[in-house]
């Protein structure tokens, strides 16, 4: 079955509109020239039909544009020139967030469903808003608090004495232990918020387990990927301050402090106790050694080793990580010597140009 043209399939989003080429502009943020034209959609640039809005943010993109059919186009001013006639410019200095807004209006967040599911299992002394959707064979555990238009996906778990904000999403098969959760905070399926530690002291005979009576903190409108992990304090907090968005597959340990509006790409792990602050960015695969400290709006790239602290502002890269110019100067160096050494591919110990291997036929 080939897929449909236009984004948002019917069969798993919903759909508002149509709506006035104003009112598309206004939740852009843009300004366009009056035109009575009405929008029933959103679609990309190359399969976009007259009734549908779509956008360009990337200049690669930029020949689409001028062979788009679309009705409306999101774009920055200095592409606005290049909407080709009979396609209104939106036009904003921030196209992608237009865009976002935009796709937003047509296809809200469905609002929850309040009720339970006759499988769900509720404890009696768990306290539910009645605006909350408890779905399939989910678990309340005692003393939860579950806020107003929360939903809790089909067999998620939420633990004794969990605190969710209003407008919370749980995903499916997703699990809280020992947390409270701002509002508007999303947790994908299947991710684990909440569990024990990597604590242990070392005996001559072996390990012994070192109680974690710490908890998650989640401040508002963050997001967990789905398959991430969050583990509880050993006796401080794991804190994840408001805004921050942490992608699929991250693990973060034990006393990890993350800032507002950080961002953490997938596959990525923080170990414990390491203080990462507001705006941060790492990228995916990273891993940063427990104890540290990483400075406001720092950046780490993708399987970056992080072994000793991150001055704010810093763009590091590497394993160990350091400075991206000075990493780079030394792939540079390293490609220049490999093109000189006796026997390497490029060169030949004469130092002319490389020999060609001919065979007989």
């Amino acid at each position: 079955m080939s897929a449909p043209p236009t984004a948002g399939d019917a069969r798993f989003f919903g759909r508002a509109g149509p709506f006035a080429l104003s009112d598309v502009a206004a939740a852009a943020g843009g300004t366009t020239q009056p035109c009575a034209l009405t929008l029933s959609g959103v679609a990309p640039l190359q399969t976009a039909g007259p009734e549908h809005v779509s956008f360009l943010d990337n200049r690669k993109y930029a020949p689409l544009l001028e062979t788009t059919r679309a009705g409306a186009v999101v774009v920055h001013p200095d592409l606005a020139a290049r909407v080709p006639a009979g396609c209104a410019a939106i036009v904003t200095a921030e196209p992608y967030l237009g865009w976002a807004r935009v796709a937003a209006l047509f296809h809200p967040t469905p609002p929850p469903r309040p009720g339970r599911h006759p499988t769900a299992v509720v404890d009696a002394e768990a306290q539910v808003d009645p605006s909350a959707e408890i779905g399939p064979l989910a678990v309340i555990g005692a003393r939860a608090s579950i806020g107003a238009r929360c939903r809790i996906g089909p067999a998620a778990v939420i633990g004794e004495g969990v605190v969710l904000g209003a407008d919370c999403r749980i995903g499916a098969h997703a699990s809280v232990s020992h947390a409270l959760v701002g509002a508007r905070s999303y947790i994908y399926p299947g991710a684990r918020i909440g569990q024990e530690g990597f604590g242990f002291a070392t005996t001559a005979n072996g390990f012994v387990t070192v109680p974690q009576l710490g908890r998650v903190v989640i401040g508002d409108d963050v997001e967990i990927g789905a398959n991430s992990t969050v583990d509880r304090g050993s006796i401080q907090d794991t804190v994840i301050g408001a805004g921050t968005r942490i992608d699929n597959l991250v693990q973060l340990g034990h006393n990890v402090h993350l800032g507002r509006c950080c961002v953490i790409v997938s596959q990525a792990g923080i170990s414990g106790s390491t203080v990462v602050e507001d705006f941060v960015q790492v990228g995916g695969q990273a891993g940063l050694t427990g104890h540290l400290h990483i400075g406001r709006k720092a950046r780490i790239g993708a399987q970056g080793g992080i072994m000793t602290d991150v001055p704010a502002g810093a763009d590091v890269v590497g394993s160990p990580a350091m400075p991206v110019r000075e990493f780079f100067r030394q792939v540079a160096t390293l490609r220049r010597l490999a093109g000189r050494a006796p026997g390497t591919a490029g060169s030949n110990q004469a130092g002319g140009p490389p020999v060609e291997n001919k065979t007989s036929d």
